[in-house]
């Protein structure tokens, strides 16, 4: 391998040792030459059969693999000591339970040298179902199960155009990283916490920093989609953290009325609760349960992020008189105040 090849791929893993593999030997086995590209997989702490997994594939395949200890519990904590170790001007990230397409590495190459004004690229997350999807999970309800699919023609995102680009599939200049900074902690998953925003966060960053993204439908992974996933109470826990993280962010487009408002919640959310309960109730009572779900998912992000707010507020004033809320850590184990 030369000292610098032209991409890194950086691969966190936790407690997955029975699926690693298969993500390991996608990434290893490309189109692109050997010497093109290096394969950092980033144990974050794993408890399991890992560590044995990884030292023995490394054995294997001597000079392509290159495994490396994250100590900070997390995956935004795994992905930066990912760049750190990166030696690419070009770095790129898949998951350990997603399969890059043969083609994957080829096609980033392709894509950055092809327009040197591009920063990061990303493409489509298609899902490998462990068992047939129930009826009532439609495209609607994929953010849950971290896939992504805008179609099949290549458009930039930027803040004219504010789609996301997620981590299991992208590739980005290195040099992007020194100027805006890595994955922040703030918004991570940690173990096998859900609705975090780390990716959504990042390309926000990178947006007002004036970068250019592309979403490329050719740059195709597939993810493996448990049974666990395919369950309403994985769907509501999803989007009760997924509200949790984004009373976090303070996105624009959300805070435009929280001025003011009781417990910092912006007054629409709190008509947006009220009409999506009230539609969840019609859509039950009129036989609609696939309709009352998508508006009981949305009631649930608004409750999460009430919650998050009340909690902050309890936590600034404690003298509230208020019943004390349940707060979250990172790890999602509630606490009380």
């Amino acid at each position: 391998m030369p000292l610098q090849p032209q991409l890194s791929i950086v691969l966190p893993t936790y407690n997955r040792c029975d699926g690693l593999p298969g993500a390991i030997l996608s990434a290893l086995d490309q189109s692109a030459p050997a010497d093109a590209y290096e394969l950092v997989v980033v144990d974050n702490r794993s408890t399991d059969g890992t560590r044995e997994v990884l030292d023995d594939l490394a054995r294997r395949h001597r000079g392509r693999l290159r495994p490396i200890f994250a100590a900070r519990q997390g995956v935004s904590h795994a992905r930066n000591a990912g760049i750190d170790a990166a030696r690419a001007p070009l770095v790129a990230f898949c998951d350990d339970d997603v399969r890059v397409s043969r083609h994957w590495v080829e096609t980033i190459l392709r894509l950055f040298s092809t327009d040197e004004h591009l920063e990061c690229v990303g493409g489509k997350v298609l899902p490998a179902w462990s068992i047939p999807p129930p009826r009532w999970l439609t495209t609607k309800h994929w953010a849950p199960l971290a896939l992504q699919d805008y179609g099949d023609h290549s458009f930039y995102v930027g803040p004219d155009n504010p789609r996301g680009l997620i981590s299991a599939n992208l590739a980005c200049r290195r040099k992007v990283f020194g100027r805006i900074g890595g994955f922040s902690p703030q918004f991570q998953r940690i173990k096998d916490g859900v609705g975090s925003i780390e990716d959504d966060e990042w390309i926000r960053r990178f947006w007002r920093a004036g970068g250019r993204g592309l979403y490329a439908p050719e740059l195709v992974v597939t993810t493996e989609i448990p049974a666990s996933r395919l369950t309403r109470a994985y769907h509501r826990r999803w989007h009760l953290g997924h509200g949790r993280f984004y009373a976090l962010l303070r996105a624009e487009e959300i805070e435009r009325t929280s001025i003011g408002s009781p417990f910092g919640v912006p007054a629409h959310l709190y008509r947006s609760a009220l009409r999506d309960a009230a539609c969840w109730v019609a859509c039950t009572l009129a036989g609609r349960p696939d309709a009352a779900f998508l508006y009981e998912t949305k009631f649930k992000f608004v409750v999460g992020f009430m919650r998050q707010r009340v909690c902050a507020a309890h936590q600034a004033r404690p003298h509230l008189a208020f019943t004390q809320p349940v707060c979250h850590n990172r790890e999602g184990r509630g606490t009380p105040t």
